[in-house]
């Protein structure tokens, strides 16, 4: 059985729906512990509950916002916004330069969490007037949170729910309410999403991005590396101070895909070109290191690689 991280267990949803539902806290217990995880079932056998034994949802919500904190300072240490502004900067100068290219351009980071890589992007204006910026999670209170936070930055980009598998729905209960601009995306991006699912998940996680107006995706994850395991313990039991971030933090490493899964799965955005590329970093090398695996419209693949100049040698194609 894959690793599993208690952050995935005690928020549940309603199949087909954003609709929370109740979660049983010794059903999570239980689930940890027939995994073989006893450090992660003692962390949710410690999580508060009301009537009835169910998790209190919203110390649950403070929880992960609490949590999310910590993981943007972590983001920031590893300069993963910089890393996708390395490749989306090219990326969209392709779409630009191909025929027919819209006049507004919308990057939805799908999973966005507190948002910081859209709060980035839009604070450092580093993708060009014509791109909207939106961040799309299922979490109410995350999305709540990097609401807030971009107001209160005064930052041009929205969030709202919405649903993976289903990027053309949303659902009430955001603030601000949610409308239209999850539905449709030019651009698709996400960092540290994809080790979350699974088997036929991951298939379902890219076809849903084969839209009419989708033609690029960008998703960051951890690496498969001999070394991501020690250094993604390393560095989160070094910066992580919540023994829930800790252990999911550790377990994500451990979750991690590999190229020709993700290059496989990524085949289900047809006709979208899978590709991985590895741009150059900064980073620790004790720590989990991240690799994008990105999709184009293939009349973009040219256009992409001169946008690329020299690092295009690092882009590499798999037929399906």
């Amino acid at each position: 059985m894959s690793r599993l991280e208690v952050s995935d267990l005690i928020v549940g949803h309603a199949p087909g729906s954003l609709e929370r539902v109740p979660v049983a806290r010794a059903d999570v217990v239980a689930t940890l512990r027939a995994a073989g995880q006893s450090r992660g079932a003692r962390i949710a056998a410690r999580l508060p509950v009301v009537d009835g034994g169910l998790l209190d949802a919203a110390y649950v919500d403070r929880r992960l916002v609490a949590v999310h904190t910590e993981l943007q300072r972590l983001s920031e240490e590893l300069r993963i916004p910089e890393r996708l502004a390395h490749l989306l900067g090219p990326l969209l100068a392709a779409v630009r330069s191909a025929e027919g290219a819209p006049d507004r351009i919308r990057v939805v980071d799908v999973g966005c969490g507190l948002g910081h890589v859209v709060r980035w992007l839009a604070a450092h204006e580093v993708l060009g007037p014509d791109v909207e910026l939106v961040g799309a999670d299922l979490h109410a209170a995350l999305v709540a949170e990097a609401t807030r936070l971009a107001q209160d930055e005064g930052l041009p980009c929205r969030f709202v729910r919405a649903n993976a598998f289903r990027l053309d729905d949303t659902a009430p209960g955001a603030i601000p309410e949610p409308d239209a601009a999850a539905r449709t995306a030019t651009v698709y991006i996400s960092t540290g999403l994809l080790h979350h699912f699974r088997g036929p998940d991951l298939d379902a996680f890219f076809a849903a991005q084969a839209t009419p107006d989708t033609v690029a995706f960008c998703h960051y994850d951890i690496a498969t590396t001999r070394i991501a395991p020690f250094g993604a313990w390393l560095f989160h039991r070094a910066r992580m101070r919540d023994p829930l971030g800790r252990h999911d933090g550790t377990a994500s490493a451990r979750r991690a895909h590999d190229d020709t899964t993700l290059l496989r799965a990524a085949h289900a955005a047809h006709p979208l070109v899978p590709l991985i590329h590895e741009p150059k970093t900064r980073s620790n090398p004790l720590c989990t290191t991240l690799r994008p695996v990105l999709g184009v419209r293939p009349d973009l693949l040219a256009p992409l690689r001169a946008a690329l100049g020299k690092d295009a040698r690092r882009l590499q194609e798999v037929a399906g």
